[in-house]
């Protein structure tokens, strides 16, 4: 058993195997593995996509998910006395938490695997479905050059784990400050995204809308990238701020199509780490 927290605690080859077991779970294969198991889930109640697919996931796969919000991590109480009483009863544990320390922690402590649902530090579960949405449409998607548009934050950083594990190329376009260690950034879309063939979004705060003016998003944007360009913005996004609502209405977006191999992944993933 293994646990899931870091894309970079992983190889190409272990990508390889959970999109291998992506595509068994699409054939209904595995369907019982969970079958008298239960799965402890710690959630914010503002999840929507990542809680779904994870409950669906156990839900098919025959095991009884026990959920919890996130904040039962954060009491007085010890987490290596958390985990000592869990492990009497969890076979598997999904932790959404902002600080990746709390899972670490709990990782060290739990006799089950310990999979990441998302940090502050990255987001590796959502990173990873998207990387096989690629694999799906793409002839090697490892030889297009990414762009991520945003700030140094979970999700760029997630790409960055996935770009350092991978190989493929990734750029960063952002505001001044906001810019990603060892990644050759841009603070302007128009010259930022010649030559691109993935574009990847995240969604700002309203404090540093001003400091990314420059980066939106746009179809005229979108014409300037490579042929069959494709826009990748991680959800919730929102219309006129990283991206315009005319891109997002154009067949340079591939948010909802993407979105619909998160079951498949993250039931993958469970599969990989319980076997």
């Amino acid at each position: 058993m293994k646990d899931f927290i870091r894309l970079t605690d992983y190889t190409p080859s272990d990508i390889d195997d959970i999109f291998k077991l992506a595509d068994e779970m699409q054939q209904e294969k595995h369907n019982d593995i969970l079958k008298g198991k239960s799965v402890v889930l710690f959630f914010p109640n503002s999840s929507i996509r990542t809680r779904v697919t994870f409950e669906k996931g156990i839900y098919l796969l025959g095991g009884l998910p026990i959920l919890f919000p996130t904040e039962t991590l954060d009491k007085k109480e010890d987490l290596k006395d958390v985990c000592g009483y869990l492990n009497n009863w969890v076979d598997l544990i999904i932790v959404r938490h902002k600080d990746i320390s709390v899972i670490e922690k709990m990782a060290k402590y739990a006799d089950a695997p310990v999979i990441n649902a998302m940090t502050d530090r990255n987001h590796p579960c959502e990173i990873l479905s998207d990387m096989y949405a690629l694999s799906k449409i793409r002839t090697n998607f490892v030889e297009d050059k990414f762009l991520f548009c945003g700030r140094r934050g979970n999700i760029g950083l997630a790409w960055k784990e996935a770009s350092d594990v991978m190989g493929f190329e990734l750029e960063q376009c952002c505001g001044n400050g906001y810019e990603m260690e060892n990644i050759k950034s841009y603070h302007d879309i128009n010259e930022a995204i010649i030559g691109k063939d993935i574009v990847c979004t995240d969604s700002l705060p309203a404090s540093v809308l001003d400091d990314f003016r420059d980066c939106q998003v746009t179809v005229e944007i979108m014409q300037k990238a490579n042929q069959g360009a494709i826009l990748n913005p991680c959800p919730p996004f929102y219309r006129g701020e990283e991206v315009s609502d005319d891109v997002i209405g154009s067949n340079y977006f591939v948010g909802y199509e993407f979105k619909k191999y998160l079951l498949a992944v993250q039931q993958a993933i469970m599969v990989y780490c319980l076997t």
